[in-house]
């Protein structure tokens, strides 16, 4: 890739680092769009061992680029977004990769069909994580930030993406059982 194509792309990345998700950090501040999905890409990699028969880097790339929409959109937290939110985020973020160098394009544009379709493991893995990283940072975050909906929401977000998954049933359990003790310790 050229270099120049390359700036331009951490460019757009940037703004992952700027723009902020719901969810706070345990160290009080909003979390942002790239650290979301810097860990959701951790987890992927953490997690290869559990799932021999995926391709875990395909994954890894998955929830690298999985909200480089939002670069363009900001977030809108899941309670709130809509298909017209959905669908308006995926337009602009396919506009811009029809941008990208060819070789890029090609990848990213096939992984990000794959990710929508939801038909393979590689796919279903990313959902699933995704959410799940979702619960675990809420987990991490003071109790005093939740809205009051989301104390149902951390016992059901994802609850759906994992069921595929005996391993990642095991561990949306665990996410779950913290939750319970952060509610009762807090209530």
């Amino acid at each position: 890739m050229e270099p120049k194509a390359l700036l331009a792309i951490l460019s757009v990345a940037e703004k992952l680092k700027c723009n902020t998700r719901h969810c706070y950090t345990s160290s009080g501040r909003h979390e942002s769009v790239a650290e979301h999905s810097w860990r959701l890409a951790l987890m992927a990699m953490l997690l290869k061992p559990a799932f021999p028969d995926a391709d875990m880097d395909k994954v890894i790339r998955m929830c690298l680029i999985h909200d480089m929409g939002e670069a363009f959109t900001g977030d809108i937290p899941a309670f709130d977004k809509t298909a017209a939110d959905a669908g308006r985020e995926d337009a602009v973020l396919m506009d811009w990769v029809q941008t990208l160098p060819a070789d890029t394009r090609r990848e990213w544009t096939a992984l990000l069909t794959e990710m929508n379709a939801l038909e393979t493991s590689e796919a279903r893995i990313y959902k699933a994580l995704d959410k799940l990283e979702a619960v675990i940072q809420h987990n991490e975050s003071d109790i005093s930030t939740w809205l009051p909906l989301e104390y149902d929401l951390q016992l059901t977000y994802g609850g759906e993406n994992v069921a595929f998954s005996p391993y990642l049933r095991r561990l949306k359990q665990e996410i779950d059982d913290w939750t319970r003790r952060k509610i009762a310790e807090n209530t």
